[in-house]
């Protein structure tokens, strides 16, 4: 009876493979149920009774703190064209710095090294320009080769942990410091970020491949990076940075045409994004937002973005110069944005820096290589730091030997846990991070303009750094008990 019964059995699973992709889906338990557009705001309504608050608290900050400023400051200074434009331009670099430690938090560690390992590739960038390209010469011998000895190290280290993209960039900065070049600006920059790369394969080794608590490590290093620091700038000394293109990254503007094109850019892109994945969920049967929810997204960008462009476009200068056009430094950050949301979202490395914070030893049996992703997350951190140095050394002008230290760590680790992202690892996204620096960097302008002095200034920061910290405890606890 068996054999007769084969081909019967050979047919049917043909059949199954056969079927269109909602009936398999269905077959496996995927939830094929298509909602209207009032369950799916219930839905969402639901998720945050049971803690899963996202970016929603640091929102609703950010648009309290606005109307509380614009209403305190009797001169109309902090909602004038002017200093919402500067408003952006002060917070970049820090944001940049905590876009990239939303990696490192995702994966349940820290990053204390962060800021003064982006003062350090400042302070190489910024020695090559003062120096004419010679940096033998600003170094001193013994320096400059212990620097290259620490460059091949991370170059080994690098290919030990298997990150290819951190041994070719590490080897770039030894092919650009062993060759030597003169005096240029973007390859200033790259060498900054090659620094970058550098200090972040060192970090991620220690922690991962060692065995090291995060914690510890980037403490010592960030003493050790601030002691190179003042060592290769001088006690009290400053490097300046003298030169167009490096100062127009945080100071200079786009065009109006170049603001008009970059809006159509962005904003089409984001349509086409969310539409293309409404069509291809629906093709593949998988549950999708009502697409009215969709066209009011995509809608509401595109009025948002039109009025800020519309707005940055106009003359906002006091005085006979003009000023006008969208700051340098948003399509930086925009850029980055995208980068880091496809990174994490929409590839393999992403789900698996999820899969790591949510539950390391899981992870590992799942066959994840946890040693990898750890020490990769601090390399990404770095060259964010560096490229967050390159905007707030181009803001200021100059590098001095305290360039990361201070409070610049803390507020890019507070701006990434403001937005929304859990110290515990396993939730986040990098748009958190640009949405607590906003909160941030709006706290310290308007107490500015309030004339707070800084006591004031560092005490209510702490306190919005402490409600954010209470949120993500109150929400994870919340999600525990729902059984999320």
């Amino acid at each position: 009876m068996t054999a007769p019964e084969k081909p019967d059995l050979e047919k049917k699973s043909a059949a199954e493979r056969a079927a269109p992709a909602s009936s398999r889906a269905a077959d496996f338990g995927i939830d094929t149920t298509a909602r209207t557009t009032g369950q799916a705001v219930a839905g969402y309504l639901r998720g945050l009774r049971t803690g899963e608050l996202g970016a929603l608290p640091a929102l609703l900050g950010l648009l309290v703190l606005l109307v509380l400023f614009s209403a305190l400051d009797s001169t109309g200074t902090f909602p004038s064209l002017l200093n919402l434009a500067n408003l952006l331009q002060q917070g970049a670099g820090r944001t940049i710095i905590a876009m990239g430690l939303v990696f490192v938090l995702l994966t349940g560690e820290i990053d204390l090294a962060a800021g003064t390992a982006s003062g350090l590739a400042a302070a190489v960038m910024a020695l090559h320009l003062v120096s004419g390209g010679n940096l033998l010469g600003g170094m001193g011998t013994t320096v400059f080769v212990l620097f290259l000895l620490v460059v091949v190290l991370a170059i080994v280290l690098a290919l030990l942990l298997r990150i290819w993209a951190g041994a070719a960039l590490s080897a770039v900065a030894l092919l650009l410091l062993v060759i030597g070049f003169p005096p240029n600006p973007w390859l200033q920059m790259l060498l900054a970020v090659c620094v970058g790369v550098v200090i972040g394969c060192i970090t991620g080794f220690l922690v991962a491949r060692i065995g090291m608590p995060s914690f510890v490590v980037t403490l010592a290093l960030f003493i050790a990076w601030q002691g190179i620091i003042l060592a290769l700038i001088g006690d009290g000394g400053t490097l300046g940075l003298r030169d167009p293109v490096i100062n127009a990254v945080a100071n200079g503007n786009l065009s109006t045409l170049g603001s008009w094109v970059l809006f159509v850019v962005a904003a089409g892109g984001y349509a086409a994004v969310l539409l293309n994945r409404q069509v291809s969920r629906r093709k593949l049967g998988l549950v999708a937002q009502p697409t009215g929810l969709v066209l009011i997204k995509v809608g509401a960008v595109v009025v948002l973005g039109a009025i800020a462009t519309f707005l940055l476009t106009q003359n906002r200068s006091p005085g006979d110069t003009l000023i006008e056009g969208v700051p340098y430094v948003v399509p930086i950050v925009l850029a980055l944005l995208v980068i880091g949301t496809y990174v994490l979202d929409r590839t393999r490395f992403g789900r698996h820096v999820y899969a790591v914070g949510g539950n390391r030893e899981a992870a590992r049996r799942a066959g994840i290589d946890v040693v990898r992703i750890r020490a990769s997350v601090f390399v990404i951190a770095s060259v964010f730091a560096a490229i967050g140095a390159i905007v707030y050394s181009s803001k200021v002008g100059s590098v001095s030997p305290g360039a990361g230290g201070g409070n610049t760590l803390l507020f890019a680790v507070g701006a990434a846990v403001i937005g929304g992202t859990s110290l515990f690892g396993g939730r986040g996204r990098i748009s958190n991070a640009v949405i607590g620096g906003a909160v941030l960097a709006t706290v310290e302008n308007g107490l500015g303009l309030l004339r707070q002095p800084a006591a004031v200034v560092f005490v209510v920061t702490g306190l919005v750094l402490l409600l954010a910290a209470s949120v993500d405890v109150l929400s994870r606890r919340r999600s525990a008990v729902a059984g999320r």
